[in-house]
């Protein structure tokens, strides 16, 4: 890695080295330069399984088409992440600030601890409360932990991809937690491979633990760096070691990750402030943009990671993934989507008799379109909180069924009033046209619906499950077409150029790609949608069973194989950003129109559900 100048200053006798000098003036030093080792050929890497008893689960995913498509067609943040150093309640505060980060994802969960030098993991599949109870929380003994929270659309198969994952090395044991997705994983992947890494998950984090085991790098702290040199993507990651705490966020800082501590002095990280607040931590600073932050007896020290572009924050985690009550990106979630609100009801005002929400994520922006509007913001919609996966349908099919089963329209409030309904998003459009319909059902005269985002174009390659391209309505039709298609009696979007204002100076820092079809990293790979664990995963079943897990590719030349080729490339180069993209380039290789995904190896596309 290029020499990087960095910046010093000391909080609280803890030596802190920020890799962007805006943020804490103060003398130069500068970084020792670090090779980028190339993988040399290697033992398999061994990896512990864990023996820990997992909670019991049953899953049932025959959804009617009415619930699945209710359920997803809405982004999804792929996980949380928690890391604790230095309390001796170190699991139960990490099993408390999951329960904050809940809503990142509700399909799988996991802690590691560290006690008297060995690495201890439970995970399993269900919400941080199935998984988790005073008996498993008691197998994690010690002062050091890490957490995550998991989304997937997939069965009892994602298992084995619930994270944190520990693996053994030769020089001790390493768990990680990772919120992203890699975009160049399964270069990566083919590259490992080729040197006889065997992989035993889906999950592109997997591929970091190998690329650390892998490395000749010293001290620790120091392979993690050159490990996360070769990723391309978005990653917010924790690391455990049998005494050190690592956090590492991406260059370009696209998933958040924020620093706290507590009046005993152990140190939090999280994916959003709401965590620290249940635990009692007090929010210092976010981790920075290519920053690796390392925590152990001798306090806090930070590095640069690698040198870092313009940052590239997900705006999407202020218009719907965050909680209100959480500071994201250095910014009040509540305050954004308030003002969300007001753009639009000062840009695209409309006579109404009162503004409601589609709860929950749509609240905060209808209040501030209703006091902006001086009309009434009343409850229109009840949402149910007890809705899972798992049901009896109806023998007689109810038509929006799923939707009823979620929201329930109150006929007092809508009966013959002209209503404004404001959501945060429209992905496909489908939940939106049931919404509409059920509002008209229930009596409303007139139904208007305010969007509290620009028009959604283009997938996420960056941790976001969003649909294919080709299923974002906004991606099909015009406005008016999206309107005529949902039944509503207007429709309006949030104006991008109208958000940009709003951000102010801060507008650059953010990625706006799922808007514009404009991406900071662009995806070398293709995109599976819903595919998730079911690829690879072993299990019995036809690649049929997937629902909506092929996508279309153009079609190329079979070869008769694939290689990514390293011409003269030393054993022991120092690798520049050209020659690495150069290996990370590969292409995808189809032998029809359609990708054939026979396993993890067939697809070279950053799929949502490969990486957490």
């Amino acid at each position: 890695m290029a020499s990087t100048a960095l910046r010093s200053s000391t909080l609280q006798n803890h030596t802190f080295l920020s890799p962007n000098p805006a943020f804490r003036p103060s003398k130069t030093l500068v970084k020792p330069s670090l090779p980028l080792l190339f993988p040399q050929p290697h033992k398999s890497l061994s990896y512990q399984a864990s023996s820990n008893p997992i909670s019991p689960f049953s899953s049932n995913n025959h959804c009617p088409d009415d619930c699945y498509s209710d359920f997803s067609d809405k982004p999804h943040e792929e996980c949380g992440v928690v890391g604790i150093y230095g309390d001796r309640e170190a699991s139960r505060l990490c099993y408390l600030a999951l329960h904050a980060l809940q809503h990142r994802g509700q399909e799988g969960a996991g802690i590691v601890t560290v006690n008297d030098g060995v690495l201890q993991s439970i995970t399993g599949v269900g919400l941080v409360s199935d998984v988790f109870n005073q008996s498993k929380l008691d197998q994690l003994p010690g002062e050091y932990a890490i957490g995550h929270v998991r989304y997937s659309t997939a069965g009892a198969s994602m298992l084995k991809n619930v994270q944190p994952f520990v693996a053994g090395y030769r020089f001790g044991s390493v768990g990680v937690a990772h919120n992203g997705n890699l975009v160049n994983y399964n270069a990566l992947r083919h590259m490992l491979e080729d040197n006889g890494s065997i992989f035993n998950t889906s999950s592109d984090t997997e591929v970091v633990l190998h690329l650390i085991a892998i490395s000749k790098a010293r001290p620790f702290f120091l392979r993690i760096v050159d490990a996360c040199e070769q990723l391309q993507g978005a990653y917010s990651m924790v690391f455990l070691t049998e005494d050190k705490l690592v956090a590492v966020r991406d260059p370009f800082g696209f998933r958040p990750l924020v620093m706290g501590r507590r009046s005993n002095g152990a140190v939090v990280f999280a994916s959003e402030t709401c965590a620290l607040d249940l635990i009692e931590a007090t929010y210092e600073r976010e981790v920075y943009p290519g920053e690796v932050l390392v925590v152990d007896k001798e306090g806090v020290q930070s590095l640069c990671l690698m040198p870092h572009p313009e940052p590239k924050q997900c705006i999407f985690e202020h218009i719907y993934f965050a909680l209100p009550n959480s500071v994201v990106f250095g910014r009040s979630v509540y305050e954004s989507r308030r003002m969300f609100g007001e753009i639009l009801a000062t840009e695209s005002p409309v006579d109404c008799d009162v503004v409601i929400a589609v709860p929950d994520s749509g609240v905060v922006a209808a209040l501030g379109y209703a006091a902006k509007a001086g009309v009434p913001f009343q409850q229109g919609l009840i949402r149910s909180h007890y809705v899972g996966r798992t049901f009896i349908e109806p023998s007689q099919k109810i038509r929006d069924f799923g939707v009823k089963l979620k929201l329930a329209p109150v006929q007092a409030v809508l009966e013959g009033k002209r209503v404004v309904v404001v959501d945060d998003s429209i992905v496909r459009g489908t939940t939106s046209s049931k919404i509409v319909r059920l509002l008209k059902e229930a009596g409303a005269k007139e139904v208007h619906m305010r969007i509290a985002s620009p028009p959604i174009i283009g997938s996420c390659y960056y941790g976001v499950d969003t649909p294919s391209s080709e299923e974002l309505i906004s991606n099909r039709m015009s406005a008016e077409e999206i309107r005529d298609f949902i039944g509503s009696d207007s429709l309006a979007f949030l104006p991008l150029d109208s958000l940009r204002k709003l951000l102010g100076s801060d507008s650059p820092n953010y990625c706006y790609a799922c808007f514009s079809g404009k991406y900071p990293v662009e995806p070398k790979e293709l995109k599976v949608k819903r595919v998730g664990d079911f690829v690879d995963d072993g299990l019995s079943g036809g690649i049929d069973s997937v629902d909506g897990g092929w996508v279309q590719a153009t079609r190329i030349q079979k070869p008769e194989k694939v290689t990514v080729t390293r011409p003269g490339w030393p054993n022991h180069a120092c690798l520049s950003p050209d020659i690495y993209n150069l290996m990370a380039g590969s292409e995808l290789v189809g032998w029809s129109n359609l990708v054939q995904l026979r396993s993890v190896h067939d697809f070279r596309g950053p799929s949502n559900k490969l990486g957490s």
